[in-house]
């Protein structure tokens, strides 16, 4: 069984859990690291290159389905992503407790001189810089939906890659930086800022594995129950806790989620 992740540090960390776990069963899995953003890891899957692979409910809904009608809670977001892997073959297991959303984040000082709280205060301040990875140009839940919905025309996107965005927060090369909200660097809040959503463009972003049908099928119910096992310890602190060991204590991903594992007995 091929598993597949996204390109950013909690991806890793998830990734390594759920093989690890899965091999402390006896399955046999080939970990294919760091693929690349949501739209690339769906054509892979897709096309057959990898069997499973971790993602995020509102990302599957409104990036990948490209469904209009935004969800109204998480268990909605859950349901509308299950039907539509369903429709093309594959199936999507239990979604995790925590839930890792997309939100803009800026620095203290930028928000306090411009008196912002909300991404729609953002609308009053004049031209302002947007760092983020490439997809963020092209997403309804980046500077698409930023400009529809907050009519933040006067946002000016600057392409990052997600790990040098919190450098160009820190030293001013952007104002403000597409963040997901179980970084730690986030809980310094006497540096940053993070803006609230009010319109909810943001979505419910829980992790779910999404499985081809026919691997499933072939692995059996241990498979699943393996999967579901570490998928319900993720609450929003734990990841907040597994991605600081990687950001910002220099731990490898691989190491992280052994010791997790251990600690929980999931192996």
């Amino acid at each position: 069984m091929r598993l597949g992740t996204k390109n950013f540090t909690e991806e890793f960390v998830v990734g390594q859990l759920y093989a690890q776990a899965l091999r402390a069963k006896g399955f046999r899995v080939e970990l294919k690291n760091d693929i690349g953003s949501s739209e690339i890891v769906d054509r892979a899957l897709t096309a057959g290159a990898i069997d499973m692979y971790p993602e995020y409910t509102g990302v599957i809904v409104r990036e990948i389905a490209h469904e209009k009608r935004r969800p109204r809670s998480a268990a909605e977001t859950y349901a509308r992503a299950k039907a539509f892997q369903s429709g093309r073959g594959f199936a999507v297991l239990d979604r995790t407790p925590g839930q890792d959303v997309l939100a803009n984040a800026v620095r203290t000082g930028f928000a306090r001189r411009h008196g912002l709280r909300s991404t729609a205060d953002l609308k009053r301040i004049g031209s302002f810089t947007y760092g983020g990875p490439a997809e963020n140009r092209t997403r309804f839940q980046g500077v698409v939906g930023m400009r529809q919905v907050y009519k933040l025309n006067n946002l000016r996107y600057v392409p990052l890659r997600i790990e040098n965005r919190y450098r160009a927060l820190a030293s001013g090369k952007v104002d403000m930086i597409g963040a997901f909200s179980t970084e730690p660097q986030l809980r310094d809040t006497r540096k940053i800022t993070v803006l609230s959503d009010p319109e909810g463009i943001f979505g419910y972003q829980n992790i779910v594995p999404v499985i081809r049908r026919s691997v499933l099928a072939r692995e059996g119910p241990l498979f699943t129950a393996t999967v579901n096992a570490v998928s319900a310890k993720l609450t929003n602190e734990v990841l907040r806790e597994l991605n600081a060991a990687v950001d910002l204590k220099g731990r490898a991903p691989a190491d992280v989620a052994r010791q997790f594992l251990q600690q929980n007995g999931l192996p």
